[in-house]
């Protein structure tokens, strides 16, 4: 096994929470290795994670409602961190007063207008239990891990896809409060689709770069190869995107009374798809084995690490929750090996600890029970 590296990072050094999800206080000081945090179904293993995740851009693992966030009878919460970085230790946290309908979110001491902004600071990936089925489920959780991926590599991302999507919204009650405007609905579209075809752009760019490192890296995990399925980014793989943009304004124009009845957009990246294909087996991943499909995703979570590392100059905070569930014990050893030649801080979560053996030494481990942590020490 080898010693864990010690390139530029993030690591969580102070977690401290207050009436959030089980916790009604907790503090932990952290030394800043690895963390295997075990306990029974129920104990609050997850939800240490996704305190961590709400401490970078978007709305964390779960992407939960802001009311499913505080311990219940509470009207508010407080979640805290001091990580140390590259460029130094940073505090960051946030809160939810009682009756907000935002939560704040503060950098040093200093109130920031939106999380998006963490990204100059923080940054995680994860894997969790509801993306198990995440090539055989919906397009939309495919969608949102496609975008989760180009923002690994361009934070800017997901300002930009929520630009598009408040754009469509505002197209959407012009239409259906029925305006007669338009040059304002014109004027809308024109932005939308300056916007979509940027976001299906950034995905185009990613996909491809994600390919060409997934198909050139050494990993004991199956390769995957990407592909986006949509007709914005079809478009743009053989036109400019000046008349992709043109294409797409005119389209929405187009559909302008399908789109009053229907709500929404019939066209943009919106409706786009990410499809995923194991190279080995030259099959799609949604007629693979759960164990394959597991291992596949964990090969793409670890591609989407090194590419914010490469990106960002920093490794990102690896949130995974209950990972070694369809995982053999062979394939846990991969992926401990794989985290320890990275030197990123892991968070990994499981019932028991055994299966995690191999990185005693290299990291805390931490007992969960009714919403008490313990440190146990190896």
């Amino acid at each position: 096994m080898p010693a864990p590296r010690t390139h530029a990072r993030i690591a969580a050094r102070t977690l401290e929470l207050t009436t959030f999800r089980n916790y009604p206080q907790l503090r932990l000081d952290l030394d800043g290795r690895c963390c295997v945090v075990t306990g029974p179904n129920g104990a609050g293993k997850t939800n240490l994670l996704e305190a961590l995740s709400l401490l970078v851009p978007g709305r964390g693992l779960r992407r939960a409602a802001l009311r499913d966030l505080p311990q219940a009878g509470a009207g508010g919460f407080t979640v805290f961190a001091r990580f140390a970085t590259p460029d130094g230790e940073r505090a960051v946290g946030t809160s939810l007063a009682a009756g907000a309908e935002r939560r704040e979110v503060h950098v040093d001491g200093m109130a920031i207008p939106t999380s998006s902004r963490l990204a100059e600071i923080t940054a995680a990936v994860w894997l969790t239990p509801a993306m198990d089925r995440l090539f055989v489920e919906g397009t939309a959780s495919r969608r949102r891990f496609l975008d989760r991926l180009v923002h690994a590599g361009d934070p800017t991302h997901a300002r930009q896809l929520a630009r598009y999507e408040h754009l469509i919204r505002e197209r959407s009650k012009l239409l259906r409060g029925g305006h007669q405007d338009g040059d304002w609905l014109t004027s809308l579209e024109r932005q939308a689709a300056e916007a979509g075809t940027a976001i299906a752009a950034a995905r185009l760019e990613v996909t491809t770069e994600l390919n060409r490192r997934l198909a050139a890296r050494a990993t004991p995990f199956p390769v995957a190869r990407l592909h986006v399925r949509g007709e914005v980014e079809e478009r743009l793989r053989h036109q400019a995107a000046i008349d992709v943009e043109d294409w797409l304004s005119h389209g929405l124009a187009g559909c302008r009374d399908d789109d009053r009845l229907t709500g929404g957009a019939r066209i943009g990246p919106h409706r786009s798809d990410l499809e995923v294909h194991d190279v080995e087996l030259a099959s799609p991943a949604g007629r693979l084995s759960t164990g394959r499909q597991k291992a596949l995703l964990v090969g793409l979570v670890l591609a989407e690490s090194h590419l914010g590392r490469d990106r960002s100059g920093r490794w990102p905070l690896l949130l995974l929750d209950e990972v070694g569930a369809h995982l053999d014990r062979r394939r846990r050893s991969e992926l401990v090996h794989e985290i320890l030649a990275t030197g990123a801080q892991a968070w990994l979560t499981g019932t028991e600890p055994d299966g995690f053996e191999p990185l005693e030494g290299h990291a805390q481990f931490l007992t969960v029970d009714q919403a008490k942590v313990m440190f146990d020490d190896r």
